[in-house]
């Protein structure tokens, strides 16, 4: 006997199990929610960034700025850069500052972040307030004020260092000079870099320490433990993510660190030099400004940079992957 059975043909999008799906289209919507912000982040980060990277293999000077085509040099820049002793003192000074400052505001903001948590819901909202007006005043303003505390002439810091014992903290404080030379002076800009950033980092410590819960605590101090060991054994893996990300934004903030050097030693004082004072003295400190040499400090300031950006999120991308 024949089959008389249809047969079944295998049709493109058909198959056994059911009936075909329809192919998903590309949604579009979300990259054109976004697309502004990637055009305005292109002109005005990375088209510059481009043009500096373009202008360090170049010879930038007056004669370019008037119209005249710059003269390719090649990595002459960063050859005269590399083979000046100043530049290596410079990132001296910018890598020690950097750990230096790292280490004081990570320590004061997260001391300051128990401290909040601890407080009540009122006083824990009136210092957190208070807190934040440091972290809301201008890196100009930060560095004038600090400027005038440290001053030689009628600073505040002067005349109480000056009131205590001669014992304690010697004598001679009346007119001493703060900014006269590069320990000093990164002394100051230290203490007002701390006084301005440790906000932040106690701030977002108190809204980890907000997600941890409290039961966690309560067996620990059962089972014996003090605050000390608490933080290590609680507090510190549970917010370890939040401290990565508060360490990776210090170091790139503290080591480009200009405007408050700028304001408190100016550009006379070449001693006391990090890379973006150095950067911007070669570009324009001087009346035959050398953008090429400029360009070149500044390249390599952004490259040290996005090597630990990319360290970080490599660590992040490891933790997400153990998780």
């Amino acid at each position: 006997m024949l089959d008389t059975a249809p047969a079944v043909r295998n049709t493109p999008g058909r198959n056994d199990s059911g009936p075909a799906r329809p192919r998903r289209r590309p949604r579009v919507g979300p990259y054109l929610l976004i697309a502004p912000t990637v055009i305005v982040i292109a002109v005005l980060m990375f088209w510059p960034m481009v043009q500096i990277g373009i202008m360090s293999f170049q010879k930038v000077g007056n004669r370019q700025l008037r119209g005249e085509p710059a003269e390719q040099v090649g990595t002459e820049n960063f050859d005269r850069i590399f083979d000046d002793p100043f530049f290596w003192t410079t990132l001296q000074h910018t890598v020690l500052f950097a750990v230096v400052a790292v280490a004081l505001t990570l320590v004061v903001g997260t001391l300051v972040g128990l401290l909040l948590h601890k407080l009540g819901r009122r006083m824990s909202n009136v210092v957190a307030g208070g807190v934040m007006v440091a972290w809301a005043t201008p890196p100009v303003t930060a560095a004038i004020i600090f400027t005038w505390l440290f001053g030689s002439t009628g600073g505040l810091v002067n005349w109480l260092l000056d009131l205590l014992p001669d014992w304690l903290a010697g004598s001679g404080w009346n007119d001493y000079n703060w900014f006269s030379t590069p320990l000093s002076t990164y002394t100051v800009l230290t203490v007002c870099v701390v006084w301005q950033a440790c906000p932040f980092v106690a701030v977002s410590v108190l809204a980890g320490l907000k997600s941890v819960p409290s039961e966690l605590y309560e067996a620990a101090r059962v089972d014996g433990s003090g605050p000390w060991r608490s933080f290590w054994s609680i507090t510190f893996p549970l917010l370890k993510p939040i401290f990565l990300v508060l360490l990776v934004m210090s170091i790139i903030w503290d080591f480009k660190v200009f405007t408050q050097l700028f304001i408190m030693s100016g550009m006379a004082n070449r001693d006391a030099f990090n890379l973006s004072l150095y950067a911007y003295s070669e570009a324009f400190g001087s009346i035959n400004p050398k953008l090429g040499a400029g360009s070149a400090i500044a390249l390599v300031l952004t490259v040290i940079l996005l090597v630990v950006t990319a360290v970080y999120v490599r660590v992040m991308v490891r933790q997400g992957e153990t998780k």
